[in-house]
């Protein structure tokens, strides 16, 4: 593993030093930036995968409706017979979140790599390339340490902070109003009838989860901040992009 994070640090470094001429002292953050962003494209493709899912689980809809009334009082029953419905038509309910199990591995491996005083027995040298003052190898608490939320590492992170909010303000509103169409699109269930279990409750807390970002942002190494920053970003003008045409709002439930 020390082996194959030394290999991931000097690649991360070479790249800096393609980008420093552009981006200067902020080139290793830059380099972090485009590295998410070729990891946002390799998993593009499931990405577009996802979508097709889910307009292929809309089309069920109607036949699943048929299911709730035949199996209203047999919740299990039910629950077999929607699962195999998805076989049949070859339908994966979980095709959606294969984007996000993808881009863990990545994730980490910054975590890591900025985590660690050294690399291969030498001392990480990563972890004095900054943004702007804040190292990358810092946390939100330490720039609070130095000069407070308004110092120059601080500012950094405001400007984080700012950015997530926006998009997870969007992400928000987004979500809200595809909550809200599909369902009044949904048809009014019948008296007794049983619900998806847990359905109410991810209702009202899908709509919040963008939010989550801030907290991850302020409890991580800043260069996996910046990881998650940009790939949230990109996840909310992707899914703008793929769901622009899809009945009632397909993606609600969807992770970004």
């Amino acid at each position: 593993m020390s082996s194959f994070m030394s290999v991931f640090a000097s690649l991360v470094e070479h790249l800096a030093d393609l980008l420093q001429p552009l981006f200067h002292t902020s080139a290793t953050a830059a380099a972090i930036i485009l590295f998410t962003a070729f990891v946002r494209l390799l998993v593009h493709p499931l990405s577009r995968a996802g979508a097709r899912g889910q307009r292929d689980r809309l089309k069920l809809q109607p036949r699943i409706a048929e299911l709730r009334k035949k199996h209203k009082k047999n919740p299990e029953a039910l629950q077999k017979a929607i699962m195999e419905l998805h076989r049949e038509e070859k339908v994966s309910p979980l095709s959606g979140c294969l984007p996000m199990l993808f881009q863990m591995p990545a994730f980490f491996l910054l975590y890591h790599l900025f985590s660690n005083n050294s690399l291969g027995g030498e001392p990480n040298a990563l972890l004095g390339h900054t943004l702007g003052a804040a190292p990358l190898g810092s946390h939100f608490r330490d720039a609070l340490a130095h000069g407070g939320l308004f110092g120059a590492q601080g500012l950094v992170y405001v400007a984080l902070f700012v950015l997530v909010a926006a998009v997870a303000t969007f992400n928000f509103r987004r979500t809200k109003r595809q909550m809200a169409l599909s369902a009044a699109a949904a048809p009014t269930p019948d008296a007794g009838q049983p619900q998806v279990p847990g359905m109410g409750a991810m209702t009202k807390i899908m709509p919040l989860m963008s939010f989550m970002t801030l907290f991850t942002v302020a409890v991580v190494p800043l260069a996996a901040a910046l990881y998650v920053v940009t790939s949230t970003t990109w996840s909310a003008i992707e899914r703008a992009f793929l769901y622009r045409d899809m009945p009632y709002g397909a993606a609600a439930a969807l992770p970004v």
